[in-house]
């Protein structure tokens, strides 16, 4: 399909609007006559950007209501499965790296709902550990939840698209830890409280550290210190 320069333009602008305005999944959009006029394009336009953004999983339109911020593939960010022990140390280290910065994002995010959905996020894991359940699901909903607040859907995007190796390198770190389970819990409820409290104090610097600090805890638990 050919594409012309203002569609693309258009395009951009459309997922520039998402980014600029906060917008998460399932929250609306600008009608389109309001997104033409923002983006200086003819509405037609603007349909035909739509039509590649409903293409691609950007946006979603429900029938009498608008378009909605919706949630795109994750074929464009392709993660090959974990290989060997090697594999998972690297996997660790790219995590530091993400989401690190995910943190110190979401420490600058003044929207509160999306901060204070991370407490509630953490609150929850710390049931269900109490409850003796495995809690990985919780654990990957409370670090999705920093992503989300980091108000930039690529580190959401990334997050959803290594779902399964965190699933594999926790399940790792709880299996080979030489540390006692109990005092394994304990230390990282307080890890995980650690960057919760930096990130609803507007500490940027000290939520990236905590993150980075509780994601090196990880690799020393599985593969030891220094």
């Amino acid at each position: 399909m050919h594409i012309s320069p203002l569609t693309d333009l258009a395009y951009q602008g459309i997922l520039g609007l998402i980014d600029r305005m906060q917008l998460q999944a399932d929250q609306q959009l600008p009608g389109e006559n309001a997104m033409a006029q923002m983006l200086g394009v003819s509405r037609p336009v603007v349909r035909q950007a739509l039509a590649r953004l409903r293409a691609e999983g950007w946006v979603v339109s429900r029938r009498g209501s608008g378009n909605y911020v919706g949630q795109p593939r994750l074929r464009s960010v392709p993660f090959d499965p974990i290989g060997n022990v090697d594999e998972v140390r690297a996997f660790l280290e790219f995590r530091c790296v993400i989401e690190g910065e995910c943190a110190a994002w979401a420490a600058n995010n003044p929207d509160r709902r999306l901060v204070e959905e991370i407490s509630t996020r953490r609150r929850l894991l710390e049931l269900a550990v109490h409850r003796g359940t495995e809690s990985i699901e919780e654990d990957i909903a409370f670090h999705e939840a920093i992503a989300k607040a980091s108000a930039n859907n690529f580190y959401s995007m990334t997050m959803a698209a290594i779902r399964d190796h965190r699933r594999m390198a926790t399940r790792l770190i709880r299996e080979f830890s030489a540390q006692p389970n109990i005092r394994r819990l304990r230390d990282i409820r307080e890890e995980h409280a650690a960057i919760d409290a930096a990130i609803s104090r507007g500490d940027p610097e000290a939520a990236r550290q905590a993150m980075v600090a509780h994601i090196r805890s990880g690799i020393a638990r599985l593969f030891g210190p220094g």
